[in-house]
C-alpha cells in the first residue's frame, strides 16, 4: 500500500491532461485506478478551481468539451472560478448553448458571487 513515487502528489496540470489511456498507464496497479479517470480529473478540476492559479485555464478549457458530463460540469465550475469576466463571457458564449447535458447546463447558468 506504499505510494509509488510516480503517482505520489502529481502536478494538477498533469492530472488535468489525463485521457483514458494515460490514466490507465499512470495508475496501473494502484487503488486509484478503481476510482476511474473521470472522477480523478473531476477532483483535479476542483483543486484547480480552488487554487486561484489562472495559469491552469489553458489546461481546463479543453475539458469543457470532454466526453464525460461529470468532467465538463467541473471544468465549467473551475473555469468560472479562475477566469476574468471577459474570458468567462467568451467561453460561456462559445460553449453554454451547445451543452446537451442538463446538469452541465445548470452549471453554466449557476449564479456566481461577485
Amino acid at each position: 500500500l506504499k505510494a509509488r513515487a510516480e503517482t505520489d502528489n502529481p502536478p494538477l496540470r498533469e492530472l488535468l491532461a489525463l485521457n483514458d489511456a494515460s490514466f490507465r498507464e499512470r495508475f496501473r496497479g494502484t487503488p486509484v485506478k478503481r476510482t476511474g479517470r473521470n472522477r480523478v480529473v473531476r477532483n483535479a478540476l476542483i483543486a484547480a478551481g480552488n487554487s486561484g492559479d489562472a495559469h491552469l485555464l489553458d489546461a481546463i478549457v479543453p475539458l469543457l468539451l470532454d466526453a464525460s458530463p461529470l468532467v465538463r460540469a467541473m471544468a465549467v465550475w473551475a473555469m468560472i472560478e479562475l477566469a476574468d469576466s471577459g474570458t468567462r463571457l467568451a467561453l460561456t458564449t462559445a460553449h453554454a448553448g451547445r451543452e446537451p447535458d442538463p446538469d452541465v447546463q445548470r452549471e453554466w447558468q449557476r449564479e456566481r458571487p461577485s
